[in-house]
């Protein structure tokens, strides 16, 4: 499950990748050597047949058995460090980079389900929403009984606001594994979406109690919360989730948000400063808005904050 989190847009600063709310999985990626015997099971494919034209490079250009098992040692090293670059380079936020080099591994060994998953991970987070659906399409194809692919396939569907074909394609992966936290995460985000925010709430409070070491879906789950007006079980579990992340912005921006709508405002100020110093691009509110995606009760608090319009909501009027 946690290589699944070694994918995409780090917006939060939480160690989990995400577009809006919603989070991307991956595929898991063992040695290059056990990849390929466990791709060519998931596509029908043997060894020596490329899933998608062409040859796969593993195949030998001599009949000489030693020659030939040396020749895949070397493609099987070769793949393995593009497959850490790749990784390293997804980690620094450098998906370019990342692309090029899960390009690489696919010219390589174009049977292989993870690495078209992963290249489209890639793509979604800069915003390639086509290419990557496509390429999550191929995965799937390669391998239909993982989870991983229908779940990217249904954030990039998110990012271009097809929320039911999203949705259809997180209940796939939740049939696949109906533990999978990230979907659950992801269907609310699709959820709230399309503005029915008692289904997102329910997701994320099951993403949650499947993850509660993972800060996303507990963040969603008290924003929605607040959005649902549950103002005063909202607010103690963005403050709660203040302190056990300290370092990350989001809960920080959500709290100054939910303060000023209470009337709170010199506190709101003081965390204010320290989730910008952590993440100034909550300054932007379209940002916060179509990007991280905050349900609107918490982004019209957070616009009120960042124009300074006195209309708070009178402290002691939290439900």
């Amino acid at each position: 499950m946690l290589t699944r989190l070694k994918s995409l847009l780090v917006v939060l600063g939480l160690g989990l990748c995400c577009l809006g709310l919603g989070g991307l999985s991956g595929l898991v990626l063992p040695p290059a050597q056990a990849v390929w015997a466990a791709s060519g099971a998931a596509s029908g494919v043997t060894s020596g047949a490329a899933a998608v034209g062409g040859t796969t490079g593993a195949q030998s250009a001599t009949d000489d058995p030693a020659d030939a098992e040396g020749e895949l040692q070397a493609l099987y090293r070769d793949l393995d460090d593009l497959y850490q670059r790749a990784f390293i380079a997804t980690d620094q936020g450098d998906f370019v980079t990342a692309e090029a080099l899960w390009d690489q591994a696919i010219e390589r060994m174009p049977s292989n389900p993870a690495t078209w998953s992963n290249r489209g991970n890639a793509r979604v987070s800069q915003f390639k929403l086509e290419a990557a659906i496509a390429d999550f399409d191929q995965a799937i194809a390669l391998a239909p009984n993982q989870p991983g692919p229908y779940i990217n396939r249904g954030t990039a569907w998110e990012g271009l606001q097809q929320w039911e074909r999203a949705i259809a394609d997180y209940n796939q992966g939740l049939t696949l594994d109906p533990e999978d936290f990230i979907a659950f995460n992801n269907r609310g985000n699709a959820e709230g979406g399309k503005g029915d925010w008692e289904a997102a709430r329910d997701d994320f409070y099951h993403a949650a109690e499947l993850a509660r070491g993972v800060a996303l879906p507990n963040i969603n789950y008290a924003l929605t919360l607040y959005q649902l007006g549950e103002k005063t079980e909202g607010t103690r579990k963005i403050r709660n989730l203040v302190r056990r992340y300290s370092q990350a912005a989001d809960p920080r921006a959500a709290l100054t948000a939910v303060l000023w709508d209470q009337g709170l405002t010199g506190e709101a100020e003081s965390n204010w400063a320290a989730a910008v110093n952590l993440d100034r691009r909550y300054k932007d509110i379209n940002w916060v808005r179509n990007i991280r995606r905050w349900p609107p009760r918490l982004a019209d608090a957070l616009e009120r904050f960042l124009t300074l319009e006195s209309t708070p909501t009178p402290p002691g009027s939290n439900d």
